[in-house]
């Protein structure tokens, strides 16, 4: 079993915590949108999202079978694309964000798989950080309760009651 983290990293803790939630709030939000495109691309729908270009701000582009696959037949900014590529470099700061919450804690390295896993599970990060940022809180708390030095009452004098 590992051992318990230091008091001394609790303000470590507490900032790799703040931007463990930044994270998993961005990635959860980047694979809902992927899933997304995944879905208008790959269903009979067949159809990419771009910004600008002939169909105009934001317009659907189909997508045909061709030599090499499916191909994009839309000009402009394909959004789908950049969708996919900031999910995906996004997904290694989060795993990164991962890292350093479960280091510091001194988890069990099922509970790191486990973090991981939410930037690859549609919604799961949301379910994640709720209950990290509870668990990780909690313990904190009923830590530095524990650690506190014990105060002693004022000896009560005749006239307090």
């Amino acid at each position: 079993m590992p051992s318990a983290p230091k008091l001394a990293t609790f303000p470590a803790i507490r900032g790799a915590l703040k931007f463990y939630q930044v994270c998993s709030i961005i990635t959860g939000v980047g694979l809902l949108l992927l899933c997304t495109e995944m879905v208008l691309k790959y269903t009979p729908l067949h159809v990419e999202v771009f910004l600008g270009g002939s169909g105009g701000f934001l317009w659907l582009a189909p997508v045909v079978e061709g030599p090499e696959g499916l191909q994009s037949t839309g000009d402009g900014v394909n959004l789908s694309l950049g969708i996919l590529i900031v999910h995906g470099w996004f997904y290694v700061v989060y795993l990164f964000a991962c890292f350093r919450v479960w280091s510091l804690m001194r988890w069990q390295f099922w509970r790191f798989l486990l973090l991981a896993s939410g930037g690859i599970v549609p919604f799961l990060s949301f379910f994640l950080e709720a209950r990290t940022a509870r668990d990780v809180t909690r313990y904190l708390a009923e830590r530095e309760a524990a650690e506190a030095p014990p105060t002693h009452p004022e000896p009560a004098t005749e006239g307090t009651r």
